[in-house]
């Protein structure tokens, strides 16, 4: 052992015996000091030592075994980064006792180590690119470069450019030079819109995500920010604020025709000059998940405020007139009597609420048959309330209870908080303050 270079596979080869584990036996029983084992710790090569290395290798400027003592490498590991940087069938390294024509030409490997140093900084520069995407941008880390749009291409370049050339940059991630100025500067010009961006995010999640840009801009003008429509109109489009859109879908409650229907004395004529003039009533149908829900509000010609409602999950008499009781409860100490105008539905023709009707003095009023436009103006109040509320949001989970508790603040939301544009950009409720109205 000794004698051949304290190899314990040299010295089994030379004599053919004995077993690896015996002769490790007696080594430790007679030579222990020769078979201290020394615990260190890894450490990975740096990939230019490497080239290096490998770069020695293939020029014999000194035998293998001298150039992976150096590295501190066996001569195996230094042939595996060989191979792995210059192929399986790269050149094998010549003997130096043979002649030095038949040695790799140098011009040549130094062409083929640029060639593995450009390869090795543009993966680098893709791994960063990648990185800095999910960083700044929230995007998954295998995300196509090349799906990205150039405004989020200029932020990638910006953060990259004390580390890389921006001519490596902008070729990297498909950008023309001249779209990576323009969209720096309109970021820099995009700076001074942040404050008012912050607060259209906090307006359009305060409100149920619905309002489009003219009401975002008469908020934003209560709040002391001034910024034209065609601004807000951009930032809400760049920003993705995009309020819900219709999707139609009606309750119909026709019966038939089983008591005489009274005149249609609105004719389609939805304004008043004073509360509690002219108040129209409808049923909407919600279907969730958990079960259907049915609204009956009173809606006030005025201003469009809702006078009363009732929430349930039956549109039998007993919604109808549970609403129609806490209406007339409004109007009894003030003594006004509105016409009350409805569709042909037949919770408006039933006993208990003609009762109702004739015992308060109000006034009936009915659309034609089949004729939705003679109430419009309801019908409007439920659209908005299912664009805003309903169809942008997932009610999957949501119990019954929990949808008729939504309903029933979204609709005290929209009497006194919700600014409607006809109004001089106020609510309901506002708007009646201005006036001196109790509400």
């Amino acid at each position: 052992y000794l004698e051949h270079g304290r190899c314990i596979a040299v010295t089994i080869k030379a004599l053919g015996y004995p077993s690896r584990s015996l002769l490790s036996a007696w080594l430790q029983e007679l030579h222990p000091q020769e078979r201290t084992r020394v615990v260190g710790q890894f450490q990975e090569l740096a990939p230019e030592a490497k080239q290096s290395a490998v770069l020695a290798l293939c020029m014999r400027t000194a035998s293998a075994q001298v150039v992976a003592d150096d590295v501190g490498v066996s001569r195996g590991s230094l042939y595996k980064w060989k191979n792995q940087l210059l192929g399986n069938d790269a050149t094998a390294p010549m003997k130096r006792k043979q002649d030095a024509s038949a040695s790799p030409d140098r011009a040549e490997l130094e062409q083929q180590l640029e060639t593995l140093q450009r390869d090795i900084r543009r993966l680098q520069l893709e791994k960063d690119l990648l990185k800095k995407a999910n960083e700044l941008l929230k995007k998954e880390l295998g995300i196509d470069r090349q799906h990205l749009t150039n405004r989020e291409k200029t932020q990638l370049v910006d953060a990259l450019r004390p580390t890389y050339p921006l001519t490596e940059l902008l070729c990297e991630v498909g950008l023309p030079r001249s779209s990576y100025f323009y969209h720096r500067a309109q970021m820099v010009v995009a700076d001074k819109y942040l404050d008012a961006l912050q607060a259209m995010a906090d307006i359009f999640e305060r409100n149920y995500r619905c309002y489009g840009y003219r009401r975002m801009h008469a908020s934003l003008a209560d709040q002391s920010v001034t910024i034209s429509e065609k601004v807000v109109r951009r930032l809400m489009k760049e920003e993705c604020l995009i309020a819900a859109t219709s999707k139609r879908r009606r309750y119909g409650s026709y019966m038939g025709e089983i008591s005489p229907a009274p005149d249609n004395l609105l004719n389609r004529d939805f304004s008043a000059s004073a509360p509690n003039e002219k108040w129209l009533t409808d049923i909407t149908e919600f279907q969730i998940p958990a079960g259907k829900v049915y609204l009956s509000p009173v809606i006030d010609c005025f201003d469009g405020m809702v006078v009363s409602w009732s929430i349930g999950t039956r549109p039998n008499a007993e919604l109808v007139n549970t609403m129609l009781d806490a209406a007339i409860d409004k109007v009894t100490a003030s003594g006004d009597r509105p016409v009350v105008h409805s569709d042909r539905g037949g919770h408006y023709r039933w006993p208990g609420w003609l009762s109702r009707i004739a015992e308060a003095k109000l006034v009936r009023s009915m659309s034609r048959k089949g004729s939705s436009p003679d109430n419009a103006a309801c019908e409007g109040f439920f659209g908005r309330l299912k664009i805003e509320m309903f169809f942008s949001r997932d009610w999957l989970s949501t119990t019954i209870e929990e949808f008729v508790a939504a309903v029933d603040a979204y609709i005290r939301w929209y009497n006194e908080a919700r600014i409607k544009i006809s109004l001089g950009s106020r609510s309901p409720t506002e708007y009646r303050r201005r006036l001196g109205i109790a509400a």
